[in-house]
């Protein structure tokens, strides 16, 4: 058994627990993050039981149904029949778990502020069933110190003391949906605890379910980390959005420049264009971060200017679309017939959080042009609180033949699953926001680069 840092009871109990796999695991929130960590746990030896508010979610699980593309119906009727893993609504079975993962939403409000409702209603909810010798581990990105300064002390309101009683630590998610390389188990585990016993408790949890742990000095290091993460890359894809536009007008192609730039093989990493950011983390977590920094004063304008960037991008493809219109179609933006191809944030799945193309729809929609889309992982827009106005739109077939109605297609998501070689051949105008035809060696006049 591992030493744990102290003489306390709990502690050593818990410690024996999950290396003993005895542990019952608790994750919350059965989404993109939550059901892919809820199944690495069950597969690493230890009964899981997953929570959401949502009652459909342990239906199709309890069925073998999965709802995401990470996690397989084959993976899930193992564990499921096994009693590895279960799925519920009961909120009072949190009692049972010796470990519990919370993996709930992190949004911002319409004044892009933290909106950390559901972390503080999530751990009152906990803080009701809190017993001895539980750990809690947040996973839910943040601005750094929600922890320690949100977290803690909603569950220390109970009368129990972290580090005493019970034990809370944070860990953040590194989840990138649809990219097949890198997996829950693969991805390297940051983990810090509120206490030295509270780490080494994660450590063990986390080495059991992932290939390698990486321990921090703090919770609030941890949340900065994953932070850092996601700024680098909002930071770096808002240049080269920038370098895009200013190439552009140079007649210079921004995707040929990246080409070139990435063979030299130190002091350069590629970043690509496109069409606006989207997401669960990218478009989002650098403003938790200007938000705190608020706190003390100081100026995130490096970030902020990031932020102003990104979102920037599909005004820069409908003026792209306008201008390519009126030269080629001589049609007007008002009178035009649009395709959207692809609504998802990312190639090759069905997430929709802060896709651009909703963005693109919504400034196509004002000015008077009919828009459909075509997602093959779409079918039909689900609910959402930010796009409730486009709820139960259909995606048109997918499996089209001609694209000729159309007076252009806007490539906005380039899915794997579509035939590109049929949208050139019969789109009267293409406005390619992802170097699709490029990357396949065909170009025409009918191809605008946006």
């Amino acid at each position: 058994m591992k030493d744990v840092a102290s003489v306390n009871s709990q502690a050593t109990e818990l410690m024996n627990k999950i290396e003993e796999r005895s542990a019952v695991a608790g994750v919350i929130g059965l989404g993109y993050v939550g059901l892919p960590l809820a199944v690495a746990m069950a597969k690493g030896g230890f009964r899981t039981v997953g929570f959401d508010i949502d009652p459909s979610k342990p239906t199709l699980l309890k069925s073998s149904r999965s709802y995401i593309g990470a996690v397989s119906d084959e993976k899930l009727h193992g564990l499921i029949t096994s009693g590895r893993l279960d799925a519920t609504t009961d909120f009072s079975l949190l009692a049972q778990c010796d470990v519990i993962a919370v993996c709930v939403p992190t949004p911002l409000t319409r004044n892009r502020d933290p909106d950390l409702s559901y972390v503080e209603n999530t751990a009152r909810t906990i803080a009701k069933y809190l017993r001895r010798g539980q750990l809690v581990v947040l996973e839910s990105t943040t601005w750094p110190g929600t922890t320690e300064e949100i977290l803690k002390p909603i569950l220390e309101a109970s009368g129990f003391q972290s580090g005493r009683d019970f034990f809370v630590g944070f860990s953040p998610e590194r989840e990138d949906p649809g990219n097949l390389a890198f997996t829950t188990t693969s991805i390297p585990k940051v983990v810090a605890g509120d206490g030295a016993d509270a780490s080494l408790l994660m450590s063990a949890l986390y080495a059991a379910v992932v290939d390698k742990i990486v321990i921090v000095s703090s919770p609030a290091t941890a949340e900065a980390v994953k932070i850092t993460e996601n700024i680098f890359r909002a930071v770096n894809i808002a240049l080269v959005n920038e370098l895009k536009v200013i190439y552009d007008a140079m007649g210079i192609d921004v995707w040929e420049v990246i080409e070139a730039a990435k063979t030299k093989p130190f002091g350069y990493m590629p970043f690509y264009p496109g069409p606006g950011l989207g997401g669960h983390c990218i478009p989002i977590d650098p403003f938790y971060l200007t938000w705190k920094s608020r706190e003390h004063g100081i100026a995130t304008r490096f970030i902020e200017l990031a932020g102003e960037i990104n979102l920037s991008m599909p005004k820069f493809v409908i003026g792209k679309l306008e201008e390519a219109l009126d030269r080629q179609q001589a049609v007007s933006l008002g009178s035009a017939h649009v395709l959207l191809i692809g609504l998802a944030y990312k190639k090759n799945v069905s997430d929709i959080r802060e896709s651009p193309g909703f963005k693109l729809i919504e400034l196509l929609e004002i000015r008077g042009t009919r828009v459909d889309y075509l997602d093959p992982h779409i079918p039909e827009v689900p609910p959402t609180r930010e796009h409730a106005a486009m709820t139960g739109r259909r995606s048109v077939d997918s499996c089209l033949t001609t694209y000729t109605p159309y007076d252009a297609v806007i490539i906005c998501t380039d899915h794997d699953a579509l035939d590109y070689q049929i949208v050139f051949a019969t789109a009267r105008l293409i406005v390619d926001t992802r170097n699709v035809f490029g990357r396949l060696g065909l170009s025409g006049k009918h191809i605008v680069k946006a």
